[in-house]
């Protein structure tokens, strides 16, 4: 692995007339897979007001990208939420575009990311939200938003790994089974061995790298459970950390714009383009917004075996936050190992 350095490529000189954020922590990973590439940070300009929305993928990312943006704006109406907020280390868009778009904003910034959380600079000011969510819930949302790629989706990203041998094969996503799915990828979780180049991150090793960062006062840990409880008061929780203050009077519009419902509905307007990656686009993409369905697909033994791995690869408070959320686990900034 070459060394990684922001200080390199960041002059703290300021951009146009503002301050430059001091970097708290530099990248310790270099993270490349067939969709995603950590060095395409190397050349985002940060500002000390930006908000990084960091996930593992289907934690509810798109949803708390949602929220973000309507805290920003503070009125309902939906944007184009992932190219107002561009997922800055997909690979399949080019970073120059990616870039620009961020360069040219005026308004309170916003980045998506799914890189794990030692592949991320740390900025002091900049903002950063990880959703949890737990890994079975996962395996299920990830079988649909794989196996109903667009058949030129897929063959790009096949086309990415065959351009650097280092990149390794993540195996069969294209599987009708979600069983079968979720067996090749708890399989893969327990045979990784690896620096994280060339294969995903495994679940369990990626949550733990925002677990090990959660007392940071810039980091805030956010469960797709408790949004699915209370969503205004974790949308309320979210505005705080964000220190933004929002009219009591535009609340409940915004809580409506933050529902699945309305995301669903508004879809094409929130992901324009999405009939180009998937087969019935946003409306597949905006699938079921649910828990629970592994239930009617695994088998106890199924179960066990993610439980098992689990206790393997996390102390009991990351288990039980991950699981369950912070309205039952409690705390996470309070929570032991």
């Amino acid at each position: 692995m070459r060394p990684i350095s922001r200080l390199d490529s960041i002059k703290l000189e300021g951009i146009g007339g503002e301050k430059v954020p001091r970097l708290l922590r530099e990248p310790t990973r270099e993270y490349r897979t067939a969709t995603m590439d950590s060095h395409r940070w190397d050349n985002f300009k940060p500002r000390t007001d930006d908000i990084v929305v960091g996930t593992y993928l289907k934690c509810g990312t798109t949803w708390t990208q949602q929220i973000v943006q309507l805290l920003i704006f503070q009125d309902p109406d939906p944007r184009p939420v992932v190219q107002i907020a561009p997922w800055l280390d997909r690979v399949l868009t080019p970073i120059e575009q990616n870039l620009a778009t961020l360069e040219a904003q005026t308004h309170r910034r916003s980045v998506k990311t799914h890189l794990p959380l030692d592949a991320v600079p740390i900025y002091e000011g900049v903002k950063y939200i990880h959703v949890g969510r737990n890994g079975l819930d996962v395996s299920m949302s990830l079988h649909n938003h794989f196996f109903y790629f667009r058949p030129e989706i897929k063959a790009r990203m096949a086309e990415l790994a065959r351009g650097d041998s280092r990149i390794r094969p993540v195996g069969d996503a294209d599987t009708p089974d979600p069983r079968q799915y979720f067996l090749n990828w708890i399989g893969l979780a327990e045979e990784y061995s690896s620096d994280g180049y060339g294969v995903e991150l495994p679940f369990f090793e990626f949550e733990n790298t925002y677990w090990r960062e959660r007392r940071r006062p810039n980091l805030l840990l956010v469960h797709y459970n408790d949004l699915k409880t209370d969503l205004e008061a974790e949308m309320r929780r979210i505005a705080n950390f964000l220190e933004l203050e929002i009219p009591q009077s535009v609340w409940p519009s915004l809580v409506k714009a933050a529902t699945f419902d309305d995301m669903k509905k508004n879809g094409a307007s929130l992901l324009p383009g999405a009939d180009s990656t998937w087969d019935k686009g946003a409306d597949r993409f905006f699938n079921e917004g649910t828990n629970e369905r592994w239930k009617a697909t695994l088998n106890a033994d199924d179960v066990a075996r993610y439980h098992a791995l689990a206790r393997k690869k996390w102390s009991k408070a990351t288990a039980a936050w991950v699981t369950s959320g912070r309205r039952v686990a409690g705390e996470p900034r309070l929570a032991e190992d």
